[in-house]
């Protein structure tokens, strides 16, 4: 067997036993635990006193003498219900204090101990279960690497613009990230997105996109190279912060790399030459503006006509054609071609994810890319 190959079963076999997607937990599972037994032994110490302060009403079948070791064995069996015999109430202010009293703690230790078990042991293997089917359904879903400042925002931005939370994960190796990310209802995974294993867990082959934001750029660049590894036909958005690290980012893999500080410098630049021009970037970039830019592949009917007659009735700017672009005041705007990709400004109200002016937002682009 090649080695190359024997390499990827090893990984493929990892990645099988790797079901890190999970729910928060509003309790650590050591405190839950820690808080259940506590409360038994609390409820366990108030029948031995209780027992203890009625001792006379007891009788050892034994010696016939109640010592507090004795008081402390009769408590578990009676807590347990074994009751063996040996030491029973006699008079009736015990048989009372085991009726009206002990009895009901009996059944408060018990449903102690049952819901530990349903909750540690049924419930968890169940909540396990049903993240791994999850896990194995995921298709078109959005894949955030990094859930810092850049990517917290752009999966807010995400869901305002009408992708399901169900339909992103989030991964990071921080818990307290990885907690504001499941209070938004997106699947989560604590782990190294720079591990094969870790991407395919996440079925990094079967997603939508990636946008990879790891808050270094050596780091966000490292994870370019390993998804574009796992997947070469992904759509890769990559956040770095040096221009230098630009053309590594493209020569990475990624298809779209954005600097923060350049677009920051765009915005004072354009708020210099005038006072109107950041607001308006700053408007088409967000889904909560007025206008909204929408790139979309050419549809049918839109073959043969120039760029300034669009069906969906859209302002059209750009059309990116066999690998380069051109403007709307291009020679090539004039005839739109089968495969060309538009670049389209439209009112946000009209807008989803493939440009159609249904309103319907995310759910139904992914229903036409279904029936395609």
């Amino acid at each position: 067997m090649p080695r190359s190959q024997g390499q990827r079963r090893d990984r493929g076999a990892r990645a099988q036993r790797f079901q890190p997607l999970r729910r928060r937990l509003k309790v650590p599972v050591w405190a839950d635990l820690g808080i259940r037994i506590g409360l038994a032994l609390t409820l366990v110490f108030i029948v031995i006193m209780i027992h203890w302060w009625d001792r006379e009403g007891l009788v050892d079948n034994l010696d016939g003498e109640v010592s507090f070791l004795d008081v402390v064995y009769f408590t578990m069996i009676s807590i347990t219900t074994t009751g063996f015999g040996d030491i029973a109430p006699i008079s009736d202010r015990a048989r009372l204090v085991e009726a009206v009293i002990v009895t009901p703690i009996r059944f408060a230790v018990i449903f102690i101990f049952v819901g530990a078990a349903y909750h540690f042991i049924i419930r968890r293997s169940w909540e396990k279960w049903r993240m791994a089917r999850i896990q194995e359904k995921l298709s078109d879903h959005v894949v955030v690497l990094g859930f810092g400042v850049s990517g917290s925002e752009a999966v807010a931005e995400l869901i305002e613009r009408g992708t399901d939370p169900r339909d992103i994960v989030v991964m990071d190796t921080r818990e307290e990230r990885l907690a504001e990310a499941e209070a938004l209802g997106c699947n989560v995974m604590a782990a190294d997105a720079t591990r094969d294993e870790s991407l395919m867990a996440v079925r990094i082959t079967e997603a939508q996109t990636v946008l990879v934001s790891a808050g270094r750029d050596d780091a966000s660049i490292l994870i370019v190279l390993t998804v574009r590894h796992l997947a070469p036909k992904l759509p890769i958005s990559v956040v770095v912060r040096a221009a230098d690290n630009e053309l590594l980012a493209r020569q990475a893999g990624a298809d779209n790399v954005i600097n923060p500080v350049r677009f920051t410098g765009l915005l004072l630049a354009g708020s210099a030459q005038g006072t109107h021009i950041a607001e308006y970037m700053a408007d088409l970039a967000s889904v909560t503006g007025r206008v909204h830019l929408v790139e979309r592949p050419v549809l049918p009917e839109e073959i043969g006509k120039p760029l300034d007659q669009l069906a969906t009735g859209g302002r059209g700017l750009r059309i990116y054609r066999n690998g380069g672009a051109c403007g709307f005041w291009e020679d090539e705007a004039g005839t739109l071609r089968a495969g060309d990709v538009i670049v389209e400004i439209r009112p946000s109200s009209d807008c989803d994810d493939n440009g159609r002016g249904n309103g319907t937002g995310n759910a139904a682009g992914r229903g036409e890319r279904a029936g395609a």
